[in-house]
């Protein structure tokens, strides 16, 4: 395995690529009683248009989220969740608009628990009876989602941004959608997507790395390798939202709000990371905690410590989220545009983005004791060409004047736009 070692940060990470295709990270945790693996597929939501043997297929929206649920039945009647949780882990698994990840976390029973994820990812089992009964369950989470102020206010912000890009669309899918995935359809996904090449395996923990490598080769070892199908997310988005506005009634006792705009995502690699590091780093500047327009507007009671920003990159695309609770969206509005402009004109403090560039490092070290969070963050890296660990040496290399352009031309006026949930009216 290639060792990559990280002094500043005191950690090493081990990467290989097994015969198959799978990639494989493996962060050793010497001693930590706690484990952590992820095993993830370049797959999620978002991948609803591919070609397969040949033919075009344009599957349901919600297949992904479907294809997770149903990946937990063995052919045997057993039950994958049940069986890691008998054996001292705590399993999962999430689907994203750009990635699927089956995980556990545990103390004991390490390598028996990672030979049963290995296991049950590659052996699909789907019936009609099967995927029928989870029907009922799925459209029950997707009800619940739809009376979730959080999730309707996200995907309203994206139904603004986006015109027909599949990231619009909610990753359960609708109702509607769901009726139509059978055992075909997922067993169509899976053979395209679930290739050891279009996947990758990363743990954290006191682990031997070459140890890891051989229980992994030797679970996969009958598992076929093929090349997963080119992403087709349509035609290339333009920079502008689709509208600037929406708003909604539900039950919430005080308005929340969604500010956001798209981004012209990079190049894979350094420069993928590099804009991952800019754009944070811009948004803890420009509306941190400590940052003049965040202490102004919570002086003023417009805004309350719910308030966030992020950006979230994946499938192709590169999301600013910025939002929370506000007794007046439309102030906070304007405020920001205010700020945008000040900080386009004038840049930012030389101190306060040193004090903002210290922070950042020092949340990535902290992060480092979090096995979850990096084992998803490497397998993201993974996907778009970069390694997570590189992030703290990145940083340093980053200018304020960067995180000046990245606020005068990502976040121009013209490209953002809000959604609004208001509490019904009596």
């Amino acid at each position: 395995m290639q060792r990559h070692d990280y002094p500043r940060l005191g950690e090493t990470l081990y990467t290989d690529t097994l015969p198959n295709g799978l990639r494989l990270c493996v962060l050793p945790k010497p001693g930590f009683r706690g484990s952590f693996a992820a095993y993830a597929a370049n797959y999620g939501g978002a991948h609803r248009r591919f070609v397969l043997d040949g033919a075009a297929v344009e599957s349901p929206a919600g297949v992904a989220h479907y294809l997770e649920h149903k990946m937990f039945d063995l052919p045997d009647g057993d039950n994958a969740l049940s069986m890691l949780s008998a054996n001292g882990a705590d399993p999962n698994a999430f689907t994203s608009s750009a990635m699927t990840c089956y995980y556990f976390q545990c103390t004991r029973s390490f390598e028996e628990n990672l030979k049963l994820l290995l296991h049950f990812v590659s052996t699909p089992h789907f019936t009609e009876e099967t995927v029928n009964k989870e029907r009922g369950i799925i459209a029950q989470e997707i009800r619940m989602g739809e009376d979730s102020p959080g999730s309707a206010l996200y995907y309203g912000l994206l139904e603004l941004l986006y015109e027909h890009h599949p990231i619009r669309d909610r990753v359960a899918g609708t109702e509607e959608s769901i009726a139509d995935i059978t055992p075909e359809i997922l067993y169509s996904c899976y053979r395209a997507f679930y290739t050891p090449g279009n996947m990758c395996l990363c743990v954290a923990g006191d682990l031997d790395p070459e140890r890891v490598r051989a229980l992994a080769e030797e679970t996969l070892a009958g598992v076929p390798c093929s090349s997963a199908p080119a992403a087709d997310f349509g035609a290339p988005e333009g920079p502008l939202p689709l509208k600037s506005r929406s708003r909604r009634e539900m039950d919430v006792s005080a308005p929340q709000f969604l500010i956001g705009a798209k981004l012209a995502c990079a190049a894979q690699g350094q420069a993928a990371l590099r804009q991952r590091l800019v754009s944070t780093l811009a948004l803890r500047l420009l509306l941190g905690a400590s940052s003049p327009f965040y202490t102004r507007l919570y002086a003023q009671g417009l805004l309350n410590r719910d308030f966030d920003s992020e950006t979230d990159f994946g499938a192709g695309t590169g999301t600013v989220i910025i939002g929370g609770e506000s007794r007046d969206p439309e102030a906070v509005w304007a405020a920001l545009l205010e700020e945008i402009a000040r900080v386009s004109r004038e840049g930012f403090d030389a101190a306060a983005f040193e004090r903002a560039r210290r922070a950042s490092y020092g949340a990535r070290l902290r992060g480092l004791e979090e096995f979850d969070s990096m084992c998803i963050a490497l397998a993201e890296g993974v996907f778009d060409g970069f390694c997570a660990l590189d992030a703290p040496g990145l940083l340093s290399e980053i200018t304020a004047e960067e995180c000046r352009l990245f606020v005068s031309e990502c976040l121009a006026p013209e490209r953002l736009a809000m959604a609004i949930i208001e509490a019904r009216k009596a």
